[in-house]
């Protein structure tokens, strides 16, 4: 008889507050009009830990929640010290 396992889900945190450099996950065929080619190839972006502006050449381009930019994107974050204008 076959036993069915549940399978885990990836706990995924809101981003925390912070000035980062943002890259989408690979491309899925959903996510184009959910604001990822604005942000694609990268954008710099802020977090207050609940809310995510991303921006590109100074100018807002998209923004989202912190838990959906957390589970759909890939960050660095910019030292205090550096530029953010690194878009």
């Amino acid at each position: 008889m076959a036993v069915l396992k549940r399978m885990s889900r990836k706990s995924i945190e809101a981003l925390p507050s912070g000035h980062y450099w943002a890259v989408p996950h690979a491309p899925f065929p959903l996510d184009g009009g959910n604001g990822h080619d604005e942000v694609f190839p990268g954008a710099h972006c802020i977090s207050d830990g609940k809310w995510v502006t991303f921006y590109k050449d100074g100018e807002e381009v998209w923004a989202c929640n912190a838990l959906y930019a957390a589970a759909h994107f890939d960050f660095v974050p910019i030292p205090a010290n550096r530029s953010a204008t690194v878009d």
